[in-house]
């Protein structure tokens, strides 16, 4: 007869299988297209062989002019991260318009991740309109990426790519690890789609064509 050890490690192994082979593929590139999973995007030079790689992407009925404003703004005690705020952003709702006092960006600014001087990623480079890369300077091991990619009808793709390879001797990686392949899914789905939602109702009625079947 087995023991309850090895009905748990039954359970713990099932569980892998279903999380690597199923889970995991699907959530790290949710409403990516095939060509968006396998661009490179800024930054995919910055972190060689990532242990987390994820890619994600929405289509949103609107102009990247109308997007980028949403995204200048991003951040925690800034606009929040349109997610979940009660676990991102203290509870504080996150904006649901455009602050003009937050829409200046500079190579090096912070974008708080928590409370904290240093708690975020720093931006390194973007393009107005198109594509923006935050990263952490300190210990290069992440970087997270935003583009901008107008379709032909006036849409936009907007596609986010996370990579990290934190480094295995910090104390903290494992648990890092963990909460990141558990919690960034729900967020980040969040996020994309609280975008979305605020830059469509932004927008003057008919600026694009939302005719087509929308993407993601």
């Amino acid at each position: 007869m087995m023991g309850i050890g090895g009905g748990i490690a039954i359970v713990v192994a099932a569980f892998a299988v279903i999380f690597l082979t199923l889970y995991r593929p699907w959530q790290s590139t949710w409403g990516a297209t095939r060509e968006e999973i396998t661009a490179v995007m800024p930054g995919d030079d910055v972190v060689a062989a990532p242990i987390f790689n994820a890619t994600r992407g929405v289509t949103v009925n609107a102009p990247p002019e109308a997007i980028w404003p949403w995204l200048v703004q991003i951040g925690f005690g800034r606009a929040g991260w349109y997610s979940y705020d009660l676990l991102d952003n203290l509870g504080r709702n996150s904006a649901e318009r455009i602050f003009p006092d937050l829409q200046h960006v500079a190579i090096g600014d912070l974008i708080p991740l928590g409370p904290g001087s240093e708690s975020g990623l720093r931006v390194k480079a973007f393009e107005p309109n198109r594509w923006m890369l935050w990263w952490d300077r300190r210990i290069q091991g992440t970087t997270w990426a935003w583009a901008l990619d107008q379709m032909p009808d006036g849409r936009t793709r907007l596609v986010t790519r996370v990579r990290a390879r934190p480094s295995w001797r910090h104390p903290t990686t494992a648990a890092w690890l963990v909460l990141t392949e558990v919690a960034d899914f729900p967020m980040m789905r969040k996020c994309l789609l609280g975008i979305k939602g605020r830059a469509e109702l932004t927008i003057p009625p008919r600026a694009v064509d939302v005719t087509s079947t929308s993407r993601a």
